[in-house]
């Protein structure tokens, strides 16, 4: 056990690995994650409506891009746009591999937020399809302001998971060889690890992915329990026979 405390929860080796975990590691890997969350968040809905299309040479694209990204571990499609591409956007974004993190990051992101929405946007019942184009709508219309939101209000904890994911999955960054100013919370780790020949800042950083994630799991719950339970009716709120005079103007309050 002494062994164990010592190669694992050596005090000395978090403390020092603390400042530049909270200075420099944590706003990389949030930039990184929330970076990444709002392009694959973007792409994802792209992808959701395109395998949704009725038109094949849209659907069956976003069909094999999901079932390549999904497919693929992390780690290899962050090498392959990383460093594969880096030569060819040498250009654009020089030497760093930092945009490049963030572009494997939102396509992977991007495939499984696609399918989230997708399966949101299927368990909307029918019916509210028809009633709106009933209305006049037309169906791209009727997606946008009735099906949609109504699909993207159910999945709302798979999303919040999904950005949980992401964040554990901006450590595999760090294979692209970030700067100095760049590393997230595993590189940080990983330096001193490798310097001191301990492993407790790794434990150390674990523990700021924790501060991050545990919360938003809780946020999950939270979330997945109001949808289920809705909004709770008082006593005092009026009952649907008295809203129905409310709108017809026979009941004036």
């Amino acid at each position: 056990m002494d062994q164990f405390f010592d190669t694992f929860l050596n005090w000395e080796y978090i403390w020092q690995v603390f400042p530049d975990l909270l200075k420099t590691g944590l706003l990389n890997t949030l930039i990184l994650a929330v970076t990444s969350a709002l392009i694959g968040t973007v792409l994802g809905m792209v992808l959701a409506v395109m395998g949704l299309s009725t038109k094949i040479w849209l659907r069956w694209p976003a069909r094999v891009y999901t079932d390549i990204f999904r497919g693929l571990p992390a780690i290899l499609t962050i090498l392959v746009i990383g460093q594969g591409l880096g030569t060819l956007a040498r250009d654009v974004v020089g030497t760093n591999p930092y945009p490049l993190g963030i572009l494997a990051l939102s396509l992977i992101a991007a495939a499984y937020i696609g399918e989230i929405f997708r399966s949101g946007i299927q368990s909307v019942d029918k019916g509210q399809l028809e009633a709106a184009r009933a209305l006049g709508m037309s169906y791209s219309k009727a997606m946008l302001l009735v099906i949609i939101p109504q699909g993207v209000r159910r999945v709302l904890p798979a999303l919040v998971n999904q950005f949980i994911a992401l964040i554990k999955d901006s450590s595999l960054v760090y294979f692209l060889g970030l700067l100095s100013e760049q590393r997230e919370l595993f590189r940080i780790g990983q330096d001193l690890a490798a310097n001191t020949g301990n492993l407790s800042p790794l434990v150390a950083a674990g523990f700021v992915y924790l501060v991050i994630t545990v919360p938003l799991t809780h946020l999950v719950n939270y979330i997945d329990k109001k949808l289920r339970t809705g909004r709770k009716v008082r006593a005092d709120d009026p009952g649907e026979d008295e809203l129905d005079l409310v709108a017809s103007g026979k009941v004036v309050s």
